[in-house]
């Protein structure tokens, strides 16, 4: 039988000490306002810090990203989406950043996908608001399609730090779910998540969004909380 959300919740009081500890650690969700002003230099900037600091150590990256906003021209998707290949080749040369050609390729890319978006539906950011949450695994799986280097963690990261309400499937929230008993076999498919059982976790978070009237968001870190290592990681807390 599928756990009640309370179990979870009361799993993650006693882990986290109090229930007034537990729900200081939940972020504020973001006003309608803020997140459709967000420019989208600030969505270009956000996406690609993400790519960088997947597989690599976030401290790092977030000093170095002053000096990745003045090599990447604060990240102006106007100018970079025509960014050429000797340009590039610059970039992976420059000391001030962490020279990934692989990574340092996905700025002309993303660039153009934001332009493209932006075109249609006036801002990247507007696009992201107006997505149905109750449907992220399809946005997920768009990002993954039509972004570069942005799918599985990385591409649920960019949207929570665009202020999106929305679950991240981190190794914890992943073990959380398949001790709720919902359906979902963590083991089942390895590093891979079947479509399947995507739609088997939209629905069971749609279920407890419903029941709970909690944001998305705070599903996801309350499941996180309850189960897992639960290491602090800063504001970039990837649950």
């Amino acid at each position: 039988m599928m756990k009640d959300f309370d179990q979870i919740f009361q799993c993650a009081v006693k882990r986290k000490g109090s229930e007034s500890q537990l729900l200081s650690l939940l972020p504020p969700i973001k006003s309608s306002e803020l997140v459709c002003t967000q420019t989208d230099d600030r969505i270009l900037s956000i996406m690609t810090q993400c790519i960088f600091q997947a597989g690599f150590r976030w401290k790092v990256v977030d000093k170095k990203w002053p000096e990745f906003e003045t090599v990447f021209k604060q990240f102006n998707p106007k100018i970079l989406e025509f960014l050429s290949a000797e340009d590039l080749e610059k970039f992976a040369k420059d000391a001030r950043i962490i020279r990934n050609m692989q990574k340092i390729v996905t700025v002309p890319k993303n660039a153009q996908w934001i332009n493209e978006i932006a075109d249609e539906h006036g801002s990247f950011a507007q696009f992201l608001y107006q997505w149905p949450t109750s449907n992220a695994i399809e946005l997920f799986k768009l990002f993954k399609n039509r972004g570069a280097r942005l799918g599985g963690n990385t591409g649920q990261r960019v949207l929570r730090l665009a202020g999106i309400d929305s679950f991240i499937l981190s190794t914890d929230v992943l073990l959380a779910l398949s001790q709720a008993n919902i359906g979902f076999n963590r083991t089942r498919s390895g590093s891979t998540i079947s479509m399947k059982d995507m739609k088997l976790i939209q629905s069971t978070f749609n279920i407890w969004h419903k029941e709970t009237q909690l944001p998305y968001t705070h599903l996801s870190k309350i499941l996180a909380y309850s189960t897992g290592e639960n290491i602090m990681l800063s504001h970039n807390d990837i649950h």
